[in-house]
């Protein structure tokens, strides 16, 4: 299925978030840009590398009127354990949202009902709540911060200039496209 352009469904879950649980809902989530970042599970070996990453570019993320919102099957009480077992999970400040009944990993399309975990799955969600990248890795393979950064960013430039397109690897300040009939052929 193809899920850009999609609104994403109303939802409730609850969160861990720097010392806290809270409940997080479709609502909340509107009006900035929101990451929504699947990962198979806490106390696991490949997810919390992706996580402090994500946490290393965060105040990027924030700067760029987006929140990240990480996603696994465990509950928030696991994310407290994991955050107060882990110095690296430790630090995060974002969400960690509790998905232990799969909801919103169903909702994404990312649960792999066998295992009980998610794919590693990326859902760059625009401030209407409609779905502009996503990409979903099988469970080893580990995801970019930088590249996750790098296209949100094109994602939003292409909402602001609607008339202009970003090349291959294109970062905030380089050239972009503008598409005409001009230009066939001489890219």
């Amino acid at each position: 299925m193809n899920f850009v352009g999609h609104e994403i469904e109303d939802f409730k879950v609850n969160a861990y978030q720097d010392g806290e649980t809270k409940e997080v809902t479709k609502k909340d989530v509107l009006g900035k840009w929101a990451i929504f970042f699947f990962y198979p599970a806490d106390f696991s070996f490949v997810c919390p590398t992706e996580l402090e990453a994500l946490q290393d570019k965060y105040e990027d993320f924030k700067k760029a009127n987006a929140e990240i919102y990480s996603v696994s099957e465990d509950t928030e009480f696991v994310h407290k354990a994991w955050a107060e077992a882990s110095d690296k999970i430790g630090k995060i400040k974002y969400h960690m949202l509790a998905d232990p009944a799969g909801k919103l990993a169903r909702m994404f399309d990312v649960l792999d009902e066998d295992a009980g975990q998610a794919y590693r799955g990326v859902f760059i969600v625009d401030p209407d709540g409609k779905i502009q990248s996503y990409t979903i890795n099988n469970m080893g393979i580990g995801r970019s911060a930088d590249e996750i950064l790098r296209t949100l960013q094109a994602a939003q430039f292409v909402r602001e200039h609607g008339d202009r397109v970003c090349p291959a690897n294109w970062k905030p300040g380089q050239d972009s496209i503008k598409p005409s009939l001009d230009l066939v052929g001489k890219l």
